[in-house]
């Protein structure tokens, strides 16, 4: 099989990769963007979907009058959460 890089197309810096098990997750950086952060699942590493962006309300990510670049960056973990509710992975 051969993966392309990006693994991950589109505007997704920062990527960092842990793996449990079977399955593999991506947190991306999204700096001024909202929602904030964004975290993706693949069993492969080619075929990725989007699971959460955890940083979903204004409250959590309010960056009024933060200059460009003073966002919100990624971090690997083992148990993200988003805003519909917890995921373990197993």
């Amino acid at each position: 099989m051969t993966i392309r890089n990006p693994i991950l197309a589109g505007f997704n810096p920062d990527p960092s990769i842990v793996r449990i098990g079977d399955d593999y997750y991506i947190a991306t950086s999204t700096f001024e963007w909202f929602p904030g952060v964004q975290i993706h699942h693949s069993r492969d590493l080619v075929h990725w979907r989007l699971l959460t962006r955890p940083l979903c309300r204004a409250s959590q990510l309010n960056m009024l009058g933060d200059p460009d670049s003073c966002g919100i960056w990624r971090r690997a973990s083992r148990t993200p959460t988003g805003c519909s509710g917890s995921f373990t992975p197993t």
